[in-house]
């Protein structure tokens, strides 16, 4: 028998954050994924949990987990899929550090991923994404840090993990201006800017609380902005700019905006080019916060 323990605590904070360089949410959902498999088998074997054996954690047992986290907890496929690719990738990391496994690993990779239907995901419009990015009132700090950070997660498509995260040394203000993302998987890429994206940008760090945290945005306790934190700030600019409809007819009435709905307009409206492209928009960026011509 193959001690369960002191293998998933090598896992977890040695080969994920060291060796695979996985991202602190990744090492996260892996930690919580075995949470709850764990607190599942302790319970159903009438074992404690640092005296499970890695041949407790069987297909069956694999199975009645998944079983129980769509029955009991309310998973959805996609979650469902979650947790047991957590699982997976542990026993690929046990092949290669207990040899006794390797028949048990290859019947954990046998069992399949549930197919799930890929929903097409809705995108503002350019006339939307212009009223969301004038929301913020640039009289305040908080509105000045909002504006850089709608203008950023537009021009840059990114997704709200590699917002939130950004520090300030990743950010290149010097002509043309860019930004170093690290995204998923620890893929990294460098986005030339817009002028306007820039300049808010500029804006927002000649206001920003002088030491402490080293993040680009901060939240109003002066700590790194979470994903909460910014999904709050865009349901709060939207809900403004539709309050406002009733005050102004030409003015434009959006519906409350999940992050992904920001980042799919960047990829299929006028900001979808490649970075030579995006070069020359820097170059010829409009005024008063526009977005770029067709």
């Amino acid at each position: 028998m193959t001690q369960l323990a002191q293998h998933l605590t090598a896992f977890l904070r040695e080969h994920l954050p060291r060796e695979r360089h996985a991202s602190v949410h990744t090492c996260d959902a892996y930690a919580y994924s075995f949470q709850l498999l764990v607190t599942f088998a302790a319970g159903r074997l009438s074992k404690r949990p640092c005296l499970l054996q890695i041949e407790d954690i069987d297909v069956p047992m694999i199975l009645a987990f998944l079983e129980h986290i769509e029955g009991m907890r309310g998973n959805k496929a996609r979650s469902r899929n979650a947790r047991l690719a957590a699982v997976k990738s542990f026993f690929r990391y046990l092949e290669h550090r207990a040899p006794a496994v390797l028949d048990q690993a290859l019947r954990v990779h046998a069992i399949p991923m549930k197919k799930i239907d890929e929903a097409l995901v809705a995108s503002l419009s350019r006339t939307e994404v212009q009223a969301l990015l004038n929301a913020p009132d640039r009289r305040t700090s908080s509105g000045i840090r909002d504006r850089a950070m709608l203008h950023l997660a537009f021009a840059g498509g990114l997704r709200v993990s590699e917002l939130v995260g950004l520090t300030l040394d990743q950010f290149d203000g010097r002509p043309p201006a860019s930004i170093h993302i690290i995204g998923k998987g620890r893929r990294e890429r460098v986005l030339p800017l817009w002028q306007e994206t820039a300049a808010a940008i500029r804006a927002w760090i000649a206001v920003r609380p002088k030491g402490g945290e080293t993040a680009l945005f901060l939240n109003n306790a002066g700590r790194m902005m979470t994903r909460s934190g910014f999904e709050y700030i865009l349901e709060k600019h939207s809900r403004r700019r539709r309050q406002r409809r009733a005050h102004a007819r030409d003015e434009v009435d959006i519906a409350p905006c999940p992050a992904p709905q920001l980042r799919h307009a960047h990829a299929s409206g006028d900001a979808r080019h490649s970075q030579s492209s995006a070069v020359a928009g820097s170059r010829h960026s409009p005024e008063h916060g526009d977005l770029p011509a067709r």
